[in-house]
């Protein structure tokens, strides 16, 4: 069983790179794409876009839970990755009401791809194993930054418009590579029939199994998953995680840690470290005035996407290799953040795996629309405040929450 279930967790993270490689790269390019068409009837925007996706994905959060619950988390990956494929294709041939449609349903899928993410992920672990297990999954996915973008940069460095042709034969390659991805995740194995009674003692093995194998109707699951959800969002644990949530990644560094309080802890500064670091380089490094108007790339980290028409200088002379810098810095903190957050949802909420993540991922999604906005108006210097007071009032919060359940016993060294 404990074959079956590291098998399964590679198989997830593989399915999740490929379908990431496809959507990160065409949500990287897409703006710069719709600026190259040649069709003039195309009036459809890469922000409006993004605007939507974060919209609908974090109302889809609520009932994310009762969705997985029936349709089961193996099918609903599935399902959400066959809609991330259809976003990926549509541009091949843009077009403004496929492209905004699209992009509705992907904010739906999305919400239903993350918790059924999250609670394969605990069903396929316990105590010993979830960090192990969080740490190859993020491994994978964030590799996915690295393929599709490296391959634009070395065909596409030198030009400034993309031809119909480019752009027609990247995205059906990328459409392909994400149906791969889907087609992966229809290999993973169901696991509720592998657990022995000498396993009955694990409580995320126990709480699992219950939450498998549960004999409810239809609307009764559905009820009950929303409800729980609800329940759960207004505890207190869950009130303060969402302040690092809401500050969080994804990352590596979990592949590096066992599964206890003094190595989450250790793991936390790290990310505060790193981060801080990354902050202040990234201060010298980039004009005050790069980000305000709007990024030009249609980055997810919009405070790293300098307008071309900046006015303002920097206090150090900005360099690719500098560059390079901050971002390892930014991605090795994020990694900190992203894998003890799972590992401590794992251990908190294993009964409650798929209300929890769908929590993990509405809180994020907000906190990312949130960011999208104010990036438009707000100076670096601005930006970089606000980061730095969440990235401090997170750690705080999730101190705080171990120092809870450590009190009551309820996180221990395993």
């Amino acid at each position: 069983m404990g074959d079956r279930k590291v098998i399964n967790v590679y198989l997830l993270g593989i399915g999740f790179m490929l379908i990431f490689t496809a959507f990160t790269t065409c949500g990287n390019i897409e703006q710069t794409v719709i600026r190259s068409l040649t069709n003039s009837s195309f009036s459809g925007s890469g922000y409006n876009s993004l605007a939507i996706i974060y919209g609908v994905f974090s109302a889809s959060n609520l009932i994310a839970p009762s969705v997985v619950a029936v349709v089961g988390p193996k099918m609903s990956m599935v399902f959400s990755g066959v809609v991330y494929s259809g976003y990926v294709v549509s541009f091949s041939k843009p077009m403004t009401w496929s492209f905004y449609i699209t992009s509705i349903f992907i904010g739906f899928a999305a919400a239903v791809l993350w918790t059924a993410q999250g609670n394969f992920l605990i069903l396929n672990s316990d105590c010993t194993t979830i960090n192990r297990n969080t740490g190859i999954f993020w491994a994978l996915l964030q590799s996915s930054m690295l393929f599709g973008n490296l391959y634009v940069y070395l065909q596409w460095r030198d030009i400034t418009l993309i031809s119909d042709h480019d752009r027609s034969t990247l995205f059906i390659v990328l459409f392909v590579i994400s149906l791969v991805g889907t087609v992966i995740l229809l290999a993973l194995k169901n696991i509720k029939h592998l657990h022995h009674h000498s396993e009955i003692n694990d409580p995320l093995l126990l709480d699992s199994r219950l939450f498998k194998e549960k004999a409810m109707s239809t609307l009764d699951q559905i009820t009950s998953e929303f409800r729980s959800m609800l329940r759960l969002f207004c505890t207190k644990n869950m009130l303060l995680l969402s302040m690092p949530i809401a500050y969080s990644g994804g990352g590596v560094f979990g592949l590096l840690c066992i599964n206890n309080q003094f190595r989450r802890t250790s793991a936390i500064l790290l990310g505060v470290i790193v981060h801080f670091l990354a902050f202040y380089l990234i201060f010298l490094i980039i004009p005050g005035d790069a980000p305000k108007g709007g990024a030009t790339s249609g980055h997810y980290e919009p405070y790293l996407s300098p307008r071309q028409d900046s006015t303002n200088n920097s206090y150090c002379v900005s360099s690719p290799s500098a560059a390079l810098v901050s971002s390892f810095l930014l991605g090795l903190g994020d990694s900190c953040f992203n894998t003890q957050l799972y590992s401590i949802l794992g251990i908190l909420y294993p009964q409650q795996s798929g209300p929890a993540f769908a929590i993990f991922k509405f809180v994020q999604s907000i906190s990312a629309a949130v960011a999208f906005g104010y990036s438009n108006y707000l100076v670096l210097s601005s930006q970089l405040l606000i980061l730095t007071t969440f990235c401090f009032i997170g750690t705080l919060s999730f101190f705080i929450v171990e120092k809870i359940e450590d009190n009551a016993s309820g996180l221990q060294d395993f």
